[in-house]
């Protein structure tokens, strides 16, 4: 099996080196040298469980957090509108859907995974190993465009959450987002697993808070329970809606991102240990991701009981909550800002983040985080300093991501499916038949997605 060259710090894990050396006999982590830090100590414990030294829950929980933050990206203000409107209009009709696009994200998110674990190495650092340099050039713009794109429905979201909540000026919530996203990205300068916990709590707020809503909405489960496994789709407008949500669902910077989370994380010295690890990361995937997939469920339901009935045309976030309040009361009202609040702000982070490991993967090049977040903010305050609406922002940026979704999906499959860049972790018949399938479905929908946005008729779809 090939291996690459050794990288150093890891992009986004600078406290944990990527290179390969045979662990000392009498030691599986470094002596003591005063007070470790969070990061040290996650990865000591780690090397305990590899070395079979440690079980039980706190051994699952060291390699715990890189699907964490990718899951966010399946949780962002894009997916509330998608799914307010899709609840609001259909009811429960659509709840496969989601279904569908949740268990595709889980194979996908699972492979980028595999590919940094068992490489060292980046999806963004391998396009520019493999590649021509034409092709890295044009995926790094595509995918710069991407992130700045999944960034303005990140901020945005965050910032309406602010302003509708705390009855602020638009401009001012944007400032707040833009102040708190970057105070917490300041915390990755002390390693991978601050940022971890910082993430994972903002996930567990927006889980929480949907769980709540499931208490006060009157939920018909029993159709709820049908409408997941039984595939409907009542109109052409329900077809292009279940295109917006499988379509806009796999993200490209959570592609690109979460095999840089794993390069490196915990330090594996052979092939038993990366399948150790492998197991460890693909039980987080269906979990985290399993979450993902309940929260988008649980805004269908929530936006099916409260305007299904008589308020079927409510497709804006800020109609959801002006429109929650006389139906649900203020309290179910607020709660829903919380969680697009949670979720505006670490899905601002995590693609921040995201873009930054891209420009270092594709070209070697790592700017301020400062610099980064300002560059990648500068879209949202545009649209909002023009009086574009805010929502019809945040759809446009998912035809963005659509058209550069196909780079990074098509590259994973590419390089996953290699013996030379895997080895013997290279992916099976099924598996390489079922990313195909998902990759040929998504791409289709996304292309429905873009000619139906532009406005160009496609037969079947108008009625």
């Amino acid at each position: 099996m090939r291996r690459p060259a050794p990288l150093g710090k890891s992009v986004l894990n600078p406290l944990v080196t990527s290179e390969e050396i045979a662990p000392p006999e009498d030691a599986v982590a470094p002596p003591a040298r005063g007070r470790k830090s969070l990061t040290e100590r996650t990865v000591a414990t780690a090397r305990q469980v590899l070395a079979g030294q440690r079980g039980g829950m706190r051994a699952y929980l060291a390699f715990a957090g890189p699907a964490v933050i990718a899951s966010i990206a399946y949780m962002d203000p894009g997916n509330f509108a998608t799914n307010i409107q899709a609840g609001a209009k259909y009811g429960y009709t659509l709840l496969w859907v989601v279904l569908l696009a949740n268990l595709i994200a889980m194979l996908f998110q699972a492979l980028s995974a595999k590919l940094g674990i068992v490489t060292g190495r980046n999806l963004a650092e391998i396009c520019r190993d493999e590649f021509p340099r034409p092709v890295v050039f044009a995926m790094w713009l595509v995918s710069e465009v991407a992130a700045m794109a999944t960034d303005l429905a990140e901020f945005l979201g965050g910032a309406i959450g602010l302003a509708l909540l705390f009855h602020m000026p638009l401009f001012a919530g944007m400032v707040v987002t833009a102040i708190v996203t970057y105070g917490i990205l300041l915390f990755e300068g002390s390693g991978f697993r601050p940022l971890e916990l910082i993430i994972g709590s903002l996930v567990g707020i927006i889980g929480l808070c949907y769980l709540i809503e499931m208490f006060i909405a009157p939920v018909d489960w029993s159709a709820a329970a049908l409408h997941t496994v039984v595939p409907q789709l009542p109109d052409g407008e329900a077809l292009l809606l279940a295109v917006g949500i499988i379509g806009a669902t796999v993200m490209p910077h959570a592609i690109y991102l979460h095999s840089g989370l794993t390069q490196g994380r915990t330090p594996a010295f052979n092939d038993a240990e990366r399948r150790k690890i492998l197991r460890f990361s693909n039980q987080e995937v269906i979990l985290a991701l399993a979450i993902a997939g309940l929260v988008n469920m649980a805004m269908v339901m929530m936006a099916s009981s409260a305007f299904h009935a008589g308020h079927s045309d409510v497709a804006q976030i800020e109609t959801a909550y002006y429109t929650l309040t006389p139906l649900l009361g203020v309290g179910a009202a607020s709660v829903f800002l919380v969680s697009l609040i949670a979720s505006g702000v670490a899905s601002s982070a995590v693609g921040t983040m995201a873009g930054q490991m891209i420009m270092q993967g594709f070209v070697g090049f790592r700017i301020p985080v400062w610099v980064r977040r300002l560059v990648t903010m500068l879209p949202a305050f545009v649209v909002v300093g023009l009086g574009a609406n805010a929502t019809s922002a945040l759809v446009i940026s998912q035809v963005v991501l659509s058209i550069a979704l196909p780079l990074p999906m098509i590259a994973l499959l590419i390089f996953t499916r290699r013996a030379d860049i895997m080895g013997s972790f290279v992916n099976s018949r099924l598996t390489n038949v079922t990313a195909l399938a998902g990759t040929a479905a998504v791409l289709i929908l996304n292309s429905i997605l873009i000619l139906q946005t532009c406005g160009v008729p496609i037969p079947g779809l108008s009625g």
